[in-house]
């Protein structure tokens, strides 16, 4: 028999444990729904909206068309300025057995084509940056929702001891919206992305004092022995023994990510292909080398930002796109071709899905500044047709999915939703995305919502 105090006091260490017990639990890798293609995705994300007409979707009809008026009424996005058609600026070849078109903007990418299987006509809910991230990731345009890798390892648990299941890497720029695009949401916060910075120290107060170590290991010793001495005498006690394996969990961060960023067991030729020389390439290629090894470690999401650039707003070209979208895929060209290659070579990407894509594509309109000088154009938000490409585990190779319009501006041919997109990619790691599920707020709630279905034109 219990005294008031003693069951007090279980209870308080009882009860305050379930979420750590329950977190702890589901850190542990989890079988899939069904056999899995893929074990990792590697999302490289194209903040501010590439402009498909640009890159990946050509259409000569613009440019035959530049300088006349569309004729449709444009619908209204955020700015829509004109209504005047402007061709691309740059040309585009085709590439591979496959004879896929590519601008001259991704020359590297280009020669991996036949690797790639490209989405001509993805569709979004939103015009607008901030709500058009959190729906890319999140599957809803509000703030505070689960974002995709948190699902996932939500619902496959991490496979790597050492690292979190969700790695964020950044070189300088964080899209609209803020930490919360890669947010846990209504899941416990084990599963949110942990966002790696670039320095010396990429994971705020993970570096121990220096010289203190042993010291720090000494400590967890003797908080282990504490705490088996309250388990002795109270029993099971789930609390205590979720805070051992948390503690123990960063004991070994603390190695393992200096190692993973210790860059000096790459081979020269390895740097070179992946552009750490380059000025403009330097940033990302180390984020898409890092991301390589992370795949190999274990890490189940991998998100890649896009790179800072002096002069320009992301991929966001309101205004002179000819030079922005140009810095800014050279600043990713290279890199991306090299994680394809490394991943191939290495035999990495038959499990490795990778995933290129903004939050929403761009207009076939002019946005011409009051000088009227056409070297300022830009063009506005579209997320009624754009771009997006995948590679590697279950995906088709050198095939490209829907169509838009001549005019580049809607999805005609097989529309595929971001909520399509999102089923898609669980399913390629074995996951049903309607029954992926956490309940919260009274219902079962999921990546997709109510919506989605799995795009199988794409699959292998």
């Amino acid at each position: 028999m219990f005294s008031r105090r003693r069951m007090l006091c279980r209870a308080a260490n009882g009860f305050g444990g379930l979420a750590l017990m329950e977190m702890m639990a589901k850190a542990a890798p989890v079988a899939p729904h069904f056999p899995a293609k893929a074990k990792s995705v590697i999302f490289l994300f194209m903040d501010g909206g590439p402009s498909q007409m640009d890159t990946f979707d050509p259409k000569p009809r613009l440019r035959a068309d530049t300088g006349k008026k569309l004729p449709f009424q444009p619908p209204t996005t955020v700015f829509n300025i004109t209504d005047q058609i402007w061709g691309s600026p740059f040309e585009f070849k085709q590439y591979g057995q496959s004879g896929m078109p590519v601008s001259e903007l991704f020359p590297h990418v280009a020669g991996c084509v036949d690797d790639i299987c490209f989405i001509r006509s993805m569709v979004a809910d939103h015009s607008e940056h901030t709500a058009a991230n959190y729906f890319m990731h999140s599957g809803s345009g509000f703030q505070g929702r689960p974002s995709m890798g948190a699902w996932i390892n939500y619902g496959l648990g991490s496979v790597s001891e050492n690292l979190p299941g969700f790695v964020v890497l950044e070189s300088g720029l964080i899209p609209p919206g803020g930490l919360d695009c890669f947010g846990n949401g209504f899941l416990p916060a084990s599963y949110q992305g942990t966002l790696f910075r670039r320095g010396e120290f990429p994971v705020a107060d993970l570096a121990p004092p220096e010289g203190q170590a042993a010291s720090q290991r000494d400590k967890l010793g003797l908080l282990a022995r504490l705490n088996r001495g309250v388990l002795d005498r109270f029993g099971q006690v789930s609390e205590l023994e979720a805070t051992i394996q948390n503690y123990e969990m960063a004991f070994r961060m603390q190695s393992a990510v200096p190692d993973l960023l210790d860059l000096s067991g790459e081979t020269e030729a390895t740097k070179k292909m992946y552009g750490l020389d380059g000025e403009m390439t330097g940033d990302f290629g180390r984020e898409c080398l890092l991301a390589r090894r992370l795949v190999e470690r274990g890490v189940r999401f991998i998100e890649l930002l896009t790179p800072a650039r002096r002069g320009h707003d992301r991929w966001d070209q309101h205004s002179g796109l000819e030079r922005g979208h140009r810095d800014n895929a050279m600043s990713v060209d290279q890199p991306i071709a090299a994680l394809l290659k490394d991943l191939k070579a290495r035999g990495l990407l038959e499990t490795t899905l990778v995933v290129w894509g903004g939050e929403f594509g761009r207009t076939p309109c002019a946005q011409i500044g009051e000088s009227g000088d056409t070297r300022g154009t830009g063009r506005d938000h579209n997320p009624f047709g754009f771009t997006m490409w995948m590679a590697g585990a279950g995906v088709k190779k050198g095939y490209a999915h829907g169509a838009t319009d001549d005019f580049g501006y809607f999805a005609v041919e097989n529309k595929v939703h971001v909520h399509d997109l999102h089923a898609t990619i669980l399913h390629l790691l074995g996951l049903d995305h309607k029954r992926l599920t956490f309940r919260y707020s009274g219902r079962d709630m999921r990546l997709t919502d109510v919506h989605g279905n799995v795009v199988k034109e794409i699959l292998a």
